[in-house]
């Protein structure tokens, strides 16, 4: 009787996450069926005349569908490799630190854009690159003409993805400073003795340890091929940069709610999030395959 109080108690602690869930992730599904629709706010749902998969056959004849996917993969995948690249290399470096003050002193600095919103930072960039903006007064010292930076479609995914890695890559670092300290310190004692360099040590102690953490990582990150970050998109485009830095979330975004066509949205929506679901799903197979990484 004890335990099946105690196994009560923790029911009732869950189910205000239970309702959350329910409220917020099932019930709106039923909203799916708008792709099949051309849907009338008027009408409702179940009133508005369904069209089976010609959203869907409207949406390939886009260029502009052709456009955003391209984009955002492009932008997701820049994002997956920087932030794995960036976040090694400097948990690398702060690994060699033996100043432990100025160590903490780093990490504190690197850690606190990722607590800010992109409301803020993306205020702050635009400040920064802006015609008028300490960058471009900079170059102009030296005689280069000023550069709307904002406003060029070819930087601006790789500003996108820069920016990102401003702002995650100290936390990310955490992980990656976790698995260093799980490497034995006698392997670096006995590389030390046979003769190894710095450099050795790294090589041949330092990344083979950490080497199951980075590939678990990079298996998972897999699931966000079609995530290239709403937010921080949504809050830096502008629309001389539509053709290289629109992606599927900001486009849903003004097609459905601005341009009121929400049978087309929701179909685009809809395709993103299977697509999404099977990647995820494969990355889940390959870090329980090849890490024997498992969630149940």
């Amino acid at each position: 009787m004890k335990f099946k109080g105690l196994a009560f108690h923790y029911y009732l602690m869950l189910l205000p996450g239970y309702i959350w869930l329910v409220m917020f992730s099932i019930v709106p599904l039923f909203g799916i069926l708008i792709a099949f629709e051309d849907y009338q706010p008027v009408l409702g749902v179940l009133h508005s005349d369904w069209v089976g998969l010609e959203n869907f056959r409207y949406m390939f004849m886009l260029n502009d569908s052709k456009v955003i996917f391209f984009n955002t993969v492009f932008i997701a995948v820049m994002k997956i490799i920087a932030n794995l690249i960036v976040p090694v290399a400097f948990a690398l470096m702060l690994h060699e630190l033996r100043l432990a003050v100025f160590k903490r002193w780093v990490q504190t600095l690197v850690y606190l854009p990722h607590f800010l919103s992109w409301v803020i930072l993306s205020g702050i960039i635009i400040d920064v690159l802006s015609y008028t903006g300490p960058i471009n007064n900079i170059l102009s010292s030296f005689g280069v003409e000023p550069t709307l930076f904002m406003g060029k479609p070819t930087l601006f995914p790789f500003l996108v993805v820069g920016s990102d890695v401003w702002k995650e890559f100290g936390f990310n670092t955490i992980i990656y400073l976790a698995a260093l300290t799980s490497i034995n310190p006698s392997l670096y004692e006995a590389a030390a003795l046979d003769g190894a360099n710095r450099w050795q040590r790294l090589k041949n102690v330092t990344l083979p340890g950490i080497s199951p953490t980075i590939f678990l990582l990079l298996i998972l990150s897999l699931g966000n091929v079609l995530n290239a970050g709403f937010d921080q998109v949504f809050n830096l485009y502008n629309p001389l940069v539509y053709s290289s830095g629109d992606i599927v979330d900001t486009w849903v975004y003004r097609e459905g709610l601005l341009k009121l066509q929400y049978g087309l949205a929701t179909a685009v929506g809809l395709l993103k999030s299977v697509v999404g679901f099977i990647l995820i799903t494969c990355s889940y197979y390959l870090a329980n395959r090849f890490t024997n990484y498992r969630i149940f």
